[in-house]
């Protein structure tokens, strides 16, 4: 869960905390997750065992992280935190802090995080001119949420313009106002994914000209019949609109069991269905990582399309329970299903 009380970051690499080497990205460079400066043809075949995160470097600790690529170059970090934390790369290897979203406070949030200053699951993309963030305030294990828009023609730290609440819930409530993630379909329109446990994942339409809620519709996408599952993600490729969740318990250091789910469906508002053919309204979904070695509970999964292919950004927590950014690529098989490499 993206239910996260305070976090830290911690400036080490992530190759210290694994017994592997890292792997080889590209031919420029190695070892590094750096964009190769010729694309590579993606692999159609999945590796025998899951992957370890790609070699980063610098400030690399995260939870929750959400990754723009930059329209004059580089790399934009989002994550939970106290008024939302930033860091930035010029090449998705190294990474540096960047400062909060809100560095005055975001008091127009304190009435559903009950006076605490952490704001959860930014959700970082550019449209328009400028950049959307999407982001939820709530507190452990409630569902008295909401989800509020900041935007920012630069993206720097104190640069944000808070827009108003999107979509709240209440107690009452079958579902929780958390975990948003911003889709433009490839027919302009837009779409926001949300939810966490409850009933399950829930997508709501927005004006592309305020990126707020355009319709008091809300559509029912993925559900465990109140189980764990929540942090979606909704990324296009080729035909199909992948529906990315995390499944099982967040939040819980190395004891956590988060584990990337993926369905898919030829229209942004579903059906989502598994490569079995399994409806994720009806529990459905593929895995496409899971906990491995000293890799605990990757999850809080976001997908960004970038020069040399599709691009796997998470969370993990190491042995010692602290939370990182993990990224990898992302192939897909001969029946378009995603894998990590």
């Amino acid at each position: 869960m993206r239910r996260v009380a305070l976090l830290t970051t911690v400036a080490v690499t992530v190759a210290g905390l694994t017994a592997v080497a890292p792997l080889v990205w590209n031919s420029v460079q190695p070892g590094s997750l750096a964009p190769a400066a010729a694309a590579v043809a993606a692999p159609t075949v999945p590796p025998a065992t899951y992957p370890n995160p790609g070699r980063i470097t610098g400030d690399t600790g995260a939870h929750d992280p959400s990754m723009v690529k930059k329209p004059a170059g580089g790399y934009l970090v989002a994550y939970t935190g106290d008024n939302l934390l930033l860091k930035t790369s010029t090449d998705r290897t190294a990474f540096r802090n960047a400062g909060t979203v809100f560095p005055g406070g975001a008091p127009w949030t304190t009435g559903y995080t009950k006076g605490s200053r952490t704001l959860w699951a930014p959700d970082i993309s550019y449209h328009n001119g400028k950049y959307y963030l999407y982001y939820a305030a709530s507190t452990f294990g409630s569902n008295s949420s909401g989800i509020f828009l900041a935007t920012s023609t630069t993206g720097a730290s104190g640069s944000w313009t808070n827009q108003g609440l999107v979509i709240a819930s209440v107690t009452s409530d079958t579902f929780n106002a958390i975990d948003p993630n911003l889709e433009v379909d490839s027919a302009g329109r837009w779409w926001l994914t949300l939810g966490s446990f409850w009933s399950g994942i829930k997508e709501i339409r927005l004006d592309p000209s305020t990126g707020l809620r355009s319709d008091t519709t809300l559509r029912s996408v993925a559900g465990r019949g109140g189980g764990a599952i929540e942090a979606p993600f909704l990324f296009k490729h080729g035909s199909y609109y992948y529906l990315w969740v995390s499944f099982d318990r967040c939040c819980q250091g190395a004891a956590s069991t988060y584990r990337i789910m993926v369905g898919r469906s030829t229209s942004p508002t579903g059906p989502f269905v598994d490569r079995n053919g399994t409806a994720m309204t009806a529990g459905g979904g593929t895995q496409v990582l899971a906990g491995h070695g000293s890799i605990h509970g990757p999850g809080h999964q976001a997908v960004l399309a970038d020069t040399d292919g599709d691009v796997l950004v998470y969370h993990y927590y190491a042995d010692s329970g602290t939370p990182y950014l993990g990224i990898n690529l992302l192939g897909y098989d001969s029946a378009g299903w995603p894998f990590v490499y």
